[in-house]
């Protein structure tokens, strides 16, 4: 008994979140209220409060709960990334991916619920960082090794990329050409880093050496600088 109890219990909370995904896909987050997150889930609007206390909190764990489910189908790709023309290549296959699952209509809907809302930024916060912490990984591994390894920080990277990609799925509904065209100028940066890391022992050395003292030169004070 107290298995098919639980088990119920799953499919409720799991229809709930199906049913606030749906609308905030295709009606946007002010549409979402407990009575109608309650008839697209086909369940009483009481059962919002008993499995997640408040809509704010079944919006929140949504965010979150879908971003994992589509990190996941991912994950094997990114652990194949080798270049980080391959990384941009993966990304700009999640972008088209997104969007056409109304995935990207969901986060740009969290990000602007986000704004008034701590917890929904929390959980826009911790359902971006699931896609950062698989970039990151990716071009630790990718970067292992290279000249650009000692002044690049792929931490840093990691969340520049991926908010760079989501700034451009945005930006895409309003300027599509003009999107297009700042992916492409992405990759033939990677292009250009892919090459660097196929340079022979001796060049290596000179473009590390070169970017060590880069590096130098931008970290000295204004006031050190003659």
């Amino acid at each position: 008994m107290g298995t098919g109890r639980n088990s119920s219990s799953r499919d409720t909370k799991q229809k709930l979140v199906d049913g606030v995904l749906e609308i905030i896909r295709h009606q946007g987050i002010t549409a979402v209220s407990a009575r109608s997150v309650a008839t697209a889930a086909g369940a009483n609007q009481a059962l919002i409060f008993y499995h997640f206390g408040s809509v704010e909190e079944l919006i929140a764990q949504a965010c979150v709960l879908a971003t994992e489910a589509r990190v996941s189908l991912y994950r094997e790709r990114f652990a194949a990334v080798t270049t980080v023309g391959d990384l941009l290549e993966l990304g700009r296959e999640i972008r088209v991916a997104e969007r056409a699952e109304g995935n990207l209509a969901v986060l740009a809907q969290t990000l602007a619920g986000a704004q008034g809302s701590e917890r929904l930024s929390q959980a826009t916060r911790e359902g971006l960082e699931k896609w950062i912490t698989e970039v990151r990984t990716a071009l630790e591994r990718v970067l292992d090794g290279s000249p650009l390894a000692e002044l690049a920080d792929p931490a840093g990277l990691a969340h520049a990329v991926s908010s760079g990609f989501l700034g451009l799925s945005l930006f895409e509904t309003v300027d599509p050409d003009g999107a297009e065209q700042a992916v492409t100028a992405l990759e033939q940066l990677a292009v250009l880093v892919d090459v660097l890391d196929g340079l022979g022992p001796v060049a290596t050395r000179a473009v590390r050496a070169k970017l060590r003292k880069t590096g130098r030169a931008r970290a000295r004070p204004a006031s050190d600088v003659s």
